[in-house]
């Protein structure tokens, strides 16, 4: 059975008012408030809920609101079903995802225009805030190609303290980043809140409270999934309920 999901880095994400170390290493770039960033517990279970509020389609509705930051998608923008994914980058069942069944995903469904695809960032640390501002700051049209690479080599750069910023550097620079541009995108306060909001405004609004959760039409997965649950899913189905942990 799953094990309560903990960010790469090792540290809990149990909502505990810790300062992480990853953030304090990220103030002297400018993001002086990643300390006050609290982090909510994250379940590694895998399960489908439809405890919502809303009903599917007013939550797919709700969904595709704007948010604090503009959407990157991939697929047709007129899609018939739509999947949005709430990570962080430092949550290893998410790398586990993009990087084994994300292909699988996209070459089956978003390469042949029947799923349109949305990434939204919901941090467990500050060095996940750090790698988002990244992957941001890489434009629109690097952004995915970003994602996955952070991800794939998610071990490598995902440690604490201040070495982990210098390891993401590393990752940067590989991807076409100077030193200098990199200290300017962390430096980016703007960017940090609009991310910090965009988490936020995930749990609250859509009760996001483990990574990866994804919305499928409205419908909510909790978990790592494989790709048989995508299949039941927009096949109209629901999937079984599978071994969970509750996040508390």
């Amino acid at each position: 059975m799953a094990k309560t999901e903990k960010s790469a880095t090792g540290k809990p994400s149990a909502g505990e008012a810790k300062t992480d170390k990853a953030s304090t290493g990220m103030n002297k770039t400018g993001l002086y408030i990643f300390a006050a960033l609290a982090v909510l517990a994250v379940a590694a279970g895998v399960y489908f809920n439809l405890d919502s509020s809303k009903s599917g389609d007013d939550l797919a509705t709700a969904l595709m609101v704007p948010g604090p930051l503009e959407d990157i998608s991939l697929g047709r923008a007129d899609a018939p079903n739509t999947i949005i994914e709430y990570a962080s980058m430092t949550c290893g069942h998410c790398a586990n995802f993009h990087t084994k069944v994300f292909p699988e995903l996209k070459q089956k469904y978003i390469d042949t225009g029947q799923v349109r695809f949305i990434l939204r960032e919901f941090p467990l640390d500050g060095l996940a805030t750090a790698a988002f501002m990244v992957a941001r700051c890489s434009g629109n049209d690097r952004y995915y190609p970003m994602v996955d690479g952070l991800f794939e080599t998610q071990k490598t750069w995902a440690v604490q303290g201040a070495e982990g910023k210098e390891k993401l550097l590393l990752v940067a620079k590989q991807a076409g980043f100077s030193q200098e541009r990199f200290e300017q995108c962390l430096a980016d306060k703007e960017l940090f809140d609009r991310i910090v909001e965009v988490r936020q405004r995930g749990h609250e609004e859509f009760e996001v409270d483990s990574t990866p959760t994804f919305f499928i039409n409205g419908k909510r997965l909790r978990g790592g999934q494989d790709i048989k649950q995508f299949d039941t899913v927009l096949a109209g189905g629901e999937p079984e309920e599978l071994p969970h942990d509750d996040d508390h």
